[in-house]
């Protein structure tokens, strides 16, 4: 047997899982022995995974050994069996790791009692459709939960079910038997009373969260089905629990269970808070079908009567009115904490518009009307309701964007809140700022019912979820009023650009939603559909431009013969449009073309007339090229250019310059990569310009004229920055500006040459001397005032 498993668990797994004899109450496991077969089959010890039923999928919950030995032939059959052991475990040891290791927050241990007070008044109310008897004098089917500052203690109560002695037993004092599983077990048997999917108990550990901050738990419980009202304690390190009558005429219930936490000392301060308890019901438990009172501290006004004393001299008349003040006074009483309604559980068709506005104001803490909504249930393979909203407004804090961790989606089970707290697990990042709940009732969770397992329900839900948000988002834009969609995009357009980098799956959802500015459109967004319906039939391609805002995309040297030619331009303006439409590649088989690019075809060009204009500019593209050196990769005529003289085109497979500039302003970008993916740079120019004809003509007549040279490093330079390029030295490119600036404007109006001015100045000192006597001219430094005590 030993080498048989280690093969397959290896050594350290036989060991841990070798059992060992029983010496008191423990949680029981047996290992089973194989009973002999007619013919003579293997038997030993067998390991196999058991599965809990309680939310109707299969969770392992406990492993059990059957290794195969070869049965003897002889008689020593007795001996072959072995012993029978039980299984060890420290109670004590056990219940700590329950309470401390399953859940993250101290908090979570009133949903669950909640939730069990919840399961009781279901069970109920599921009995009293063949018994009516059990309804009689317990009164409503309730939750109160009455907090004790000063006592340091919470109560909850319920008028549910209650339980038996035996039931106290098997409930509580078995760790990790669920009640409400063997309930549904024996409904399901029970074709009569059918099937329930409101009860919320699966795994039978839920109770003892109640030891996260209590030290002492007292349970008063009555059932109907029992004359007598018993109670149950349990310290919280204790290993043992105490079962007694209740015997107080004060403390008997009607109908129902009692649970009082004897909160410990770090806790009190905290959960036997009246405003935290009622914060904590609003938040877990606010759609939990029954009511749930809490006692809570409120005030009003009165009036009263005023004592005056009377004045001396003055007596006091019977019949005289007293005067009457008004004083608030604060009195104790039951508030109902979880008025909201459950709007996903009712039909949409009975659901108005303004219900679902009110639910999302209430749910969200929302001001303005949602744009829009959707609410559907998802039946077959996995089963859950939602309602999802588009918020009105963008998040206001920037901390909010684009982080998949912003708490709106709140996932419930039978209507308790179980987490809001997810990182893509339902929605994917850049819906994020969708908000909305989904309520399932068999979602695959953790045992602290805190954690959504990945699994393939999750993948399921995540896809549907998706999808019909996208079918939200639509309908807005298909509207005959435009003005919603342009706030929605105006609010979440970068988000769906972020959909179309990262969901590559949904590409076809997300392109129609996209809106850009174009050459023909400067003042309205179009869509990508619009823009392939007002495309001439011979266009192959979609044209963009990628800038850094809507006036540079406008005078772009690039955009001049496409705008000469009637094509439309798209123009990205904002950082992230030039990557989305890059994951995009084509939209209706039409590719995304950069006009910023080398290579730019515009499907009419003339072939004789570019081979000619190649043949009789070559010697000025090699001449400048020479000029240029390594700055550019290649020199050559342009094919879009109309007016301006040259243009800096990027590389196929390199950034443009967009790109680059985007790059180098990444805080923590890596700067020794920006040479690697930086595009080559082809210097393109436009040979029906004066400037180049000139420029030709002194490469042909005067090559190594330094003026010409001057004047190509100044084309260059100028090109860099017409073309979105960062020039490497502005002050530098000033100093050539300047230089030319005043060769150009040198005596253009009149400007007096030096000797002139001298000799003038001279010619004006003479005639003055001529006319009287000289006059000692004094700096300004050296006036000195009649006053001056510096003076000789």
């Amino acid at each position: 047997m030993a080498p048989a498993l280690s093969r397959s668990l290896g050594a350290s797994s036989v060991a841990a899982l070798r059992p060992t004899p029983s010496r008191g109450p423990t949680l029981r496991g047996a290992v089973a022995v194989q009973g002999r077969g007619a013919a003579a089959p293997a038997r030993g010890v067998r390991w196999e995974a058991g599965r809990r039923k309680g939310n109707g999928k299969g969770r392992l919950v406990g492993v059990r050994c059957d290794a195969a030995v070869t049965e003897k032939p002889t008689g020593e059959e007795e001996e072959a069996a072995g012993e029978q052991f039980e299984y060890q475990a420290e109670v004590s040891r056990l219940l700590d790791l329950i309470v401390h290791s399953l859940y993250s927050h101290k908090e979570v241990f009133l949903r669950e009692l909640v939730s069990n007070a919840s399961d009781a008044l279901d069970k109920l109310r599921f009995l009293s459709v063949t018994d009516s008897s059990v309804l009689s004098d317990g009164g409503e089917l309730e939750i109160r939960i009455k907090p004790d500052p000063e006592a340091g203690t919470i109560t909850i109560t319920d008028t549910g079910i209650g339980m038996t002695k035996d039931e106290l037993k098997d409930c509580l004092g078995t760790i990790a038997q669920s009640g409400t599983s063997k309930f549904l077990k024996a409904l399901k048997e029970n074709k009569d009373l059918g099937a329930d999917n409101g009860l919320i108990g699966q795994f039978g550990v839920g109770f003892y969260s109640a030891f996260l901050v209590a030290e002492k738990v007292v349970v008063s419980t009555k059932s109907p089905k029992a004359d007598k009202q018993y109670v149950w304690e349990a310290m919280a390190d204790s290993s043992s629990y105490v079962i007694k009558e209740e015997t107080d005429p004060e403390k008997m219930l009607t109908r129902g269970t009692q649970i009082t936490l004897f909160l410990r000392d770090d806790d009190k301060y905290e959960f036997a808070d009246p405003a935290r308890i009622q914060g904590l019901v609003k938040n877990y438990s606010q759609f939990v079908s029954f009511p749930i009172y809490t006692w809570q501290e409120k005030s009003r006004t009165v009036e009263v009567e005023e004592e005056e004393e009377p004045k001396e001299g003055e007596e006091a008349t019977e019949g005289e009115k007293k005067k009457k003040k008004t004083i608030t006074e604060k009195y104790w009483d039951w508030e109902l904490a979880n008025e909201t309604k459950p709007i996903w559980m009712r039909n949409p068709k009975e659901v108005e518009k303004t219900e679902y506005n009110e639910f999302y104001k209430k749910a969200f803490n929302e001001f303005l009307d949602p744009l829009a909504y959707t609410h559907f249930t998802t039946e077959g393979e996995v089963e859950f309701r939602s309602v999802l909203y588009i918020p009105g407004m963008a998040p206001l804090s920037n901390e909010e964007i684009m982080n998949p961790k912003t708490k709106n989606i709140r996932l419930y089970v039978k209507r308790v809140f179980i987490s809001d707290d997810f990182d893509g697990e339902l929605f994917p990042r850049y819906l994020s700022f969708v908000k909305g709940v989904v309520d399932s009732n068999d979602l695959p969770l953790n045992v602290s019912r805190e954690i959504l397992q990945e699994s393939r329900i999750v993948r399921i839900m995540r896809k549907r979820l998706v999808r019909k948000t996208f079918d939200m988002i639509q309908e807005i834009a298909e509207k005959d009023d435009k003005e919603d969609y342009k706030k929605f995009w105006e609010s979440f357009g970068k988000f769906v650009k972020l959909g179309c980098i990262e969901d590559t799956g949904n590409h076809k959802r997300l392109a129609p939603l996209l809106r850009f500015y174009s050459s023909k459109n400067e003042t309205d967004l179009i869509s990508l559909d619009q823009y392939v319906e007002n495309m001439p039939e011979n266009q192959k391609a979609i044209y963009y431009i990628a800038t850094d805002s809507l006036q540079s995309a406008k005078t772009a040297p690039f955009l001049e013969k496409l705008v000469q030619k009637d094509i439309e331009v798209l123009y990205l303006i904002e950082p992230i449009d030039e990557v989305a439409i890059q994951n995009l590649q084509t939209y209706k088989e039409k590719k995304f073309v950069d006009i910023s690019k080398e290579d730019l075809e515009l499907g009419d060009e003339d072939e004789d007339k570019e081979k000619e204009s190649k043949q009789e500019y070559t010697l000025l593209c090699d001449w400048i090229k020479q000029q240029l050196g390594d700055k550019v990769a290649k020199v050559q005529i342009s094919k879009r250019l109309s007016s301006s003289p040259c243009v800096l085109v990027s590389g196929k497979f390199g950034w443009s310059a967009n790109m680059e500039r985007l790059m180098k302003a990444q805080t923590l970008g890596d700067t020794s990569s920006l040479e690697f993916m930086r595009g080559r740079r082809i210097f393109e120019i436009n040979p029906d310009h004066p400037i180049v004809k000139d420029l030709s003509a002194a490469c042909k007549n005067e090559p190594e004229s330094s003026e010409a040279k001057r004047a190509v490093e100044l084309l260059y330079e100028t090109a860099l920055i017409s073309s979105g390029y960062t020039p490497d030295s502005p002050a530098e490119l000033g100093g050539k500006i300047y230089e030319m600036m005043t060769i150009a404007l040198g005596g253009r109006w009149g400007r007096p040459e030096e000797s002139e001015a001298t000799t003038t100045s001279e010619s004006n000192v003479e005639v003055e001397s001529s006319e009287g006597p000289a006059t000692e001219v004094v700096e300004p430094s050296e006036v000195r005032p009649e006053s001056d005590p510096w003076k000789d």
